[in-house]
């Protein structure tokens, strides 16, 4: 293995061991601020009501 390979292999090594960031997981909307919202989104749509 030539000097180049060696260190491009172990810069892959490096490259391959670094966590990558995950999603940063938000705290969960309550349920009943979301029943809210789809109880919202009903009147929206009873007859009569503006849009």
């Amino acid at each position: 293995m030539d000097r180049i390979d060696h260190a491009f292999y172990a810069l892959s090594q490096r490259m391959d061991a670094i966590s990558m960031p995950g999603r940063t997981i938000s705290s969960p909307e309550p349920l009943v601020s979301l029943i809210d919202k789809v109880n919202a989104a009903k009147r929206m749509y009873q007859p009569g009501m503006r849009r």
